[in-house]
């Protein structure tokens, strides 16, 4: 298993015939080559690594830039600016440019990635503000993905989103507007799919452990709720500890085991 580092991306080789890429953004206050070595220390009930398990597996960890935090007067490695990760709806207008960025960022890294494999074959997730990225990217430019594997996370844009759930629902416009001009602010150059069909076939697995002290439980709960309202097919696990980050080794048994429905 080798590392390199293209660009802003880490990459983890496969040991053994490509099938498969898995996308994975790390969380705020973190880097690509930081959370990579965290995420392979992780075991699973027989002690195996991701790595072992999944031999033919790429592994891609795209870098967010440094961006000024408004709240803190600090530069720091986020994936867009906010004022409160545990209220996420406030000073929404921080959160734009680099949203913008960011998502144009990961959809190439999706591009690249599709000019090797069947985009069918690509896995997106994140963990914290990294899954909230990752869940954009894939709304915001609709593609059939093989999974999205989001931890710890919660939902940016809210309102909007499920204002766009309960129109779709109803076939009203007003929701669908709402959407499009968050859609024209975060990802102005992709082309709304009304139905959402690619994103509707793609499987979710969303984990949270209640004693996350970083992103409160509930703001995952409401991530879950919404991606419902979607008609996304969610597989949920709630654990009681494990904090920030995953449970083990139950919860890496649990994305292992996602992961395999799926191949």
């Amino acid at each position: 298993m080798a590392s390199t580092k293209i660009d802003h991306n880490h990459t983890i080789t496969p040991t053994s015939d490509h099938t498969h890429t898995i996308i994975f953004l790390h969380g705020r206050d973190s880097k690509a080559e930081e959370f990579a070595s965290e995420l392979f220390e992780s075991q699973v009930s027989d002690g195996r690594t991701f790595a072992e398990i999944l031999p033919s597996f790429k592994w891609v960890f795209p870098s967010s830039k440094m961006r000024l935090s408004a709240r803190f007067g600090i530069e720091m490695s986020q994936w867009f600016d906010m004022w409160s990760v545990e209220e996420p709806q406030q000073r929404k207008e921080l959160q734009i440019n680099g949203l913008i960025e960011s998502i144009e960022q990961i959809v190439n890294v999706i591009k690249n990635e599709a000019g090797h494999i069947p985009k069918e074959c690509i896995f997106l997730a994140g963990i914290s503000q990294g899954c909230v990225t990752a869940f954009l990217t894939l709304l915001l430019n609709p593609m059939r993905l093989a999974g999205f594997i989001g931890l710890s996370s919660w939902l940016a844009f809210e309102e909007e989103i499920m204002s766009l759930a309960t129109s779709l629902k109803a076939g009203d416009e007003e929701g669908m507007r709402s959407f499009k001009a968050i859609q024209m602010k975060l990802s102005p150059d992709a082309t709304l799919n009304r139905e959402i069909t690619p994103i509707r076939s793609t499987p979710v697995f969303l984990s949270h452990s209640k004693n996350d002290d970083v992103v409160p439980e509930s703001n995952g709960k409401t991530l879950y709720r919404v991606l419902r309202a979607l008609g996304m097919k969610v597989t949920r696990k709630i654990y009681e500890d494990g904090s920030h980050w995953i449970n083990e080794p139950q919860g890496v048994d649990d994305i292992v085991a996602f992961i395999r429905t799926l191949l």
